[in-house]
């Protein structure tokens, strides 16, 4: 099979859906990462994207609508919490998780009796859902266990000869995966922090619980509830390390740790912010210190260039954990195994 990468046009838009009426795949941009987009009614094609992944089947799927009135046939109800929050930050990066109606199939929800759904924001998301005429579950197009892609390229990197399609509508705007937020309790719980922040919901309902596995591994026989939970994600071939402390002491102890793993014979990148001094050791940027979203942004191309530059390890400055930072430090995590050194 040859992956054609097509700019978004009407008539790529009409190829795309007539691949995903078929029970086919295409890569999907969103203001997220792009998607590996399958007919979220189909059992047989929800099977394809966990093929095409490399994807564990007991890690569920998010299911897209272009419109808030496709939702309610899709749910068996949405609790006044969930209302809420589709008002203020629909369309956008959020996934909601709602008890499923029985058109989900089983394999689209990973056995659960709930599903995540989510509204995005992008244009060509919507359009491509719209001409589909059905609603699109959409993991991250990577092949599992590696960093989510926020260009096409990165996407065609992974899947070229799985799929027959990618759209291309750009760099992804907010570079890490949407917050999803199970809102079937008394109490909504961010189980993966996105661009839409904690403190964005305490804002809108004035109460929210961040679930103590956002920066820790689940244990062994835990039930993922959502997409990035249970498994070790977004991560480069190079032993990945996040050092976190007061910045003088993480700078230090970074080039230090850089030092010894060159002397050893290591290749050796930082991940670091540009206001800060490694001394003209191998640096690959995260932007600037006191703006989180460029870390967003560029956290996954980050990771990709480990490996294309060969390194075997990356020593990776923690990243503030207010806002947007909750969800870098949640991807890096994962991509370290939460191996984090405080120093």
């Amino acid at each position: 099979m040859k992956t054609q990468v097509l700019p978004v046009t009407e008539s790529s838009l009409a190829m795309a859906a007539k691949i995903i009426n078929d029970g086919g795949l295409v890569g999907m941009p969103t203001e997220t990462v792009y998607g590996l987009a399958a007919n979220a009614l189909n059992a047989q094609a929800a099977l394809r994207v966990f093929e095409a992944k490399g994807r564990p089947a007991d890690n569920p799927l998010i299911v897209h609508a272009a419109e808030v009135e496709e939702i309610p046939p899709l749910v068996r109800a949405i609790p006044e919490a969930a209302r809420r929050l589709m008002d203020a930050f629909w369309p956008g990066p959020m996934t909601l998780i709602l008890p499923k109606a029985d058109c989900i199939p089983k394999e689209v929800s990973a056995g659960l009796d709930t599903v995540g759904i989510r509204l995005p924001k992008s244009r060509a998301a919507r359009a491509l859902i719209r001409a589909a005429g059905c609603p699109i579950a959409a993991p991250s197009g990577n092949r599992s266990g590696r960093p989510s892609p926020t260009t096409a390229q990165h996407m065609l990197e992974d899947m070229d000869g799985r799929i027959p399609l990618i759209l291309d509508d750009g760099p992804c705007e907010v570079g890490v995966e949407s917050s999803v937020i199970d809102a079937t309790g008394e109490v909504p719980v961010i189980l993966r922090p996105g661009g839409i922040t904690p403190e964005m919901v305490q804002a809108v309902l004035g109460r929210v619980s961040v679930d103590e596995h956002v920066m820790s591994p689940l244990a062994e026989g835990d039930v993922a509830r959502s997409p990035g939970m249970k498994y070790r994600h977004y991560a480069p071939k190079a032993k990945t390390v996040i050092f976190e402390g007061e910045r003088d002491r993480v700078i230090a102890a970074i080039c230090a740790r850089y030092d010894a793993a060159t002397a050893a014979g290591e290749r050796v990148a930082i991940l670091g912010f540009d206001e800060h001094d490694f001394g003209g050791r191998t640096r690959i940027s995260l932007g600037h210190a006191g703006h989180p979203q460029d870390a967003a942004a560029r956290l996954f191309a980050a990771l990709r260039e480990l490996d294309e530059r060969g390194e075997t390890l990356a020593l990776c400055e923690a990243v503030d954990t207010a806002g947007i930072g909750l969800a870098v430090m949640n991807r890096m995590g994962r991509a370290a195994a939460f191996d984090i050194e405080h120093v």
